[in-house]
């Protein structure tokens, strides 16, 4: 069992979470990956040599995201049965609270089951701002693109059983937002996850943390974002064509079908280009899948306009509240089905390449 540390720039205690960890759980190895933090603290990372971790080492800083998978490369190299629990390194996570991890992933094991261990935060208590702002914020996130709950869906403690490296290898993303994308990927991956409450710590509140709430959330929330604005353009077009053409002609259906035929051909390229940038894709299969859902969503429109109008809801209200209420259906099925991400293949599993002392793995006896 591996504990994977990717550390930018990591404060003084580091090498005291290392040895606390060894004396917690002497089955653990513990894994830094030093992403680029330069000579100024090369102390630290000698400490925690010296406490009993191996260290490797970016030459320059690349990311949470390339740290973690250099960390997952690794050790399916040396080890590939080891299960990984992945922790940060500014001293948020207790070590008991990653030995509950690496116990959740062990109980796993025993029971033939491979799903992601999640360690979630209760956010009570004297929590920063910015902290309570960016998970409330990552939360809405992940509820409005996938439909699902997960309590905290920042947590960097997380436990990843062995035979599940190779797919976190391959999910993209070098920064932040690389551990909202292995959330996002559940669903289409049909990978199981469970979680296990841990203490919510902030030491200095949170001075080392390099998360950035707005910025990094940003990130994440561009595609959602990028979504809504298309969604939105094509619901002008859809809605003025439908005023216009239904003043001209008295016939709602047809008046219905017509314009969303035009705002559907506007709305699949603009999705196509920008917002799920998919134009390496098979252009005529993704045309097909989006017809079926444009098609199922004609139907669900045409009934909910119907049955609303029919009640006494006025047209611009009642289609108001249609769009509204499709507007998240067709939002998962393009980025699941429609619009599905083309993942490059998970790269070749290899030992960093040597470098310098610094990229030598190493295990200092304590």
């Amino acid at each position: 069992m591996f504990v994977l540390i990717p550390a930018f720039e990591p404060g003084p205690r580091l090498p005291d979470l290392v040895a606390d960890l060894l004396r917690a759980d002497p089955d653990l190895d513990v894994l830094i990956v030093d992403d680029g933090s330069g000579p100024a603290f090369a102390s630290v990372f000698a400490a925690a040599r010296a406490a009993g971790a191996r260290v490797i080492a970016h030459e320059s800083n690349r990311g949470k995201g390339a740290a973690l998978k250099t960390g997952f490369a690794h050790i399916a190299t040396q080890d590939p049965d080891a299960d990984v629990v992945t922790a940060d390194a500014d001293g948020q996570h207790t070590p008991a609270d990653v030995c509950r991890i690496a116990d959740a992933l062990r109980e796993d094991a025993a029971q033939a089951r491979s799903a992601l261990v999640l360690g979630v935060r209760g956010f009570r208590g004297d929590v920063p701002l910015r902290s309570r702002l960016g998970n409330t914020i990552a939360r809405g996130l992940f509820h409005l693109a996938t439909g699902r709950r997960v309590s905290d869906t920042q947590t960097g403690l997380r436990g990843i059983p062995s035979d599940r490296l190779g797919w976190a290898l391959g999910i993209p993303g070098d920064g932040f937002e690389y551990e909202q994308r292995m959330l996002l990927r559940l669903g289409p991956d049909r990978l199981a996850a469970h979680e296990v409450p841990i203490e919510t710590v902030y030491l200095d509140h949170n001075a080392s943390s390099h998360f950035r709430p707005v910025r990094d959330s940003l990130r994440v929330l561009l595609p959602v974002l990028l979504f809504a604005s298309s969604s939105l353009a094509a619901f002008v077009v859809d809605t003025v064509a439908l005023l216009v053409l239904q003043a001209l002609t008295g016939w709602l259906v047809p008046s219905i079908v017509a314009a969303r035929v035009l705002s559907a051909t506007a709305n699949f390229a603009v999705n196509r280009r920008v917002v799920f940038r998919a134009r390496g894709g098979p252009m005529l299969a993704q045309a097909v899948r989006y017809g079926v859902l444009a098609l199922a969503l004609l139907a669900s429109n045409i009934a909910w306009m119907s049955f609303l109008t029919d009640n006494g809801l006025a047209l611009l209200p009642a289609k108001v509240v249609t769009e509204g209420v499709l507007f998240v259906l067709s939002y998962g099925v393009q980025r699941s089905l429609v619009f599905p991400e083309t993942r490059d293949p998970a790269p070749e599993v290899r030992t960093p390449s040597p470098r310098p002392s610094s990229l030598t793995p190493t295990r200092s006896t304590p």
